[in-house]
């Protein structure tokens, strides 16, 4: 990466050169409490995290869909256990999460409102940034509103650095930055460089999902396969590795990746993106992040419940232990490799991807179908999500219920992936 942190350099010299560098200044608040209580096993406030209820209206409508009309919707119970959402470690409903919220927002409110480089960032935020630079063993970190403002950060930033290099002009095509991209990515990555694209900075091959052989080198990792087979990714933040930093600690490869973009949104329950990166590649990002440097940033009251997630999944290693038993159980159960906690099972067509839902509805559970454009045409799928707040009696009774979409009790067409983290 030498050559790369010479481009960086000039390309921060350069901005320097047009006094464009921007760096965040954090508003001083009091220091957040002593580390909050964490348990030795899951309790009574883990299922708040998968049992929901929807309302009648909701009900009907979601067995409306697809235009049947069979007149069992009074029938069906609106208490649902959830496996549709992102809350793999069953963090979102953690006393020590509430709390750290409740007390944020009784002190700040919300906090000071505005972008991070106007008033937006506090100490708050410079203390989960430090903490996930620890976690990820990396120089720095930048917090971002969403994992996918950050994915679109880091895009942009890369992508300026062609143009700041080509002063007065456009990057000739042999100057601009190329990028290699899985054709299964997250929209996000998608997005972020078509933009770049059109903007004549970086140049882009797309190859086939996880194929290495159509690859040199991997550079982003995918959006609806299983773990790459090159330990190269950069993701499964709290889930994968003995401490919860993620995919390049569990194959050993942390000094291996030099930018990792990962979300708060899903295994820490609650809600942000970030950037882990030396402190060169975050001065850049955060002075031509457009995302970054154009949204407000995190309220108080999520930071410090990010702070206080980050604590609990170092301290409960058992959750991490529990979701990768749920994922073994599941597999038992249906006699599919799996490598994850996410468990895509595609059935088709819309019309067959509606149909199933209803029937896991009426089943009791939340199994929300993923229809065109997020996949495909004919390859609509049941997303399935394992928490470890789930019990294994849920696992046994929504695998019960999925019989009928299973390979060896459905069409030689129906096959299962192992989405990403």
């Amino acid at each position: 990466m030498a050559q790369w942190d010479a481009l960086v350099d000039a390309a921060l010299a350069r901005l320097a050169s047009r006094n464009l560098l921007r760096a965040t200044r954090p508003i001083a608040l009091a220091p957040p409490p002593a580390p909050p209580e964490t348990f030795a096993g899951p309790g009574p406030w883990d299922r708040a995290a998968v049992e929901i209820q929807l309302d009648r209206a909701t009900l009907h409508q979601w067995l409306a869909e697809g235009g049947e009309a069979t007149g069992q919707e009074e029938e069906v119970d609106e208490k649902l256990i959830l496996f549709s959402g992102n809350d793999y470690m069953g963090l979102s409903s953690h006393p020590a999460i509430r709390k750290a919220a409740v007390k944020a927002a009784q002190e700040y409110g919300m906090g000071p409102r505005g972008s991070a480089l106007i008033c937006g960032y506090t100490t708050y935020h410079k203390l989960v940034e430090e903490s996930l630079a620890e976690l990820k063993k990396k120089e720095d970190c930048l917090l971002c509103p969403t994992g996918f403002s950050a994915n679109m950060a880091v895009m942009t930033a890369l992508g300026s650095v062609s143009s700041l290099l080509s002063v007065g002009r456009k990057p000739a095509e042999g100057e601009r930055i190329a990028v290699f991209s899985d054709a299964l990515n997250h929209a996000s990555i998608i997005d972020g460089i078509r933009l770049v694209e059109r903007q004549q900075e970086v140049v882009a091959f797309v190859y086939k999902h996880c194929d290495m052989h159509h690859l040199d080198f991997l550079l982003l990792f995918s959006m609806d396969g299983d773990f790459a087979p090159l330990p190269e990714l950069a993701h499964g933040t709290l889930v994968c590795g003995e401490n919860g930093g993620g995919a390049p600690e569990l194959f050993g490869c942390e000094n291996d990746i030099d930018i990792s973009v990962g979300t708060l949104s899903k295994a820490a329950g609650c809600q942000g993106g970030f950037i882990v990166c030396s402190n060169r590649w975050k001065r850049l990002i955060q002075s031509r992040g457009r995302s970054f440097i154009f949204s407000t940033a995190l309220p108080v009251p999520v930071v410090a419940s990010v702070y206080a997630a980050l604590h609990v999944s170092k301290k409960e290693r058992w959750r991490r232990s529990v979701i990768w038993r749920h994922v073994q159980y599941f597999a038992s159960l249906t006699k599919l490799d799996l490598t994850s906690p996410i468990i895509s099972i595609v059935v088709g067509s819309e019309e067959a991807a509606l149909r199933a839902g209803r029937h896991m509805l009426r089943s009791g559970f939340h199994v929300t179908p993923i229809r065109p454009p997020t996949v495909p045409q004919n390859s609509c799928r049941l997303r399935i999500t394992l928490s470890a707040s789930h019990s294994l009696d849920d696992i046994k009774r929504l695998v019960d219920a999925l019989s009928p979409w299973l390979p060896d009790k459905h069409d030689e067409q129906t096959y299962v992936m192992a989405s990403k983290l």
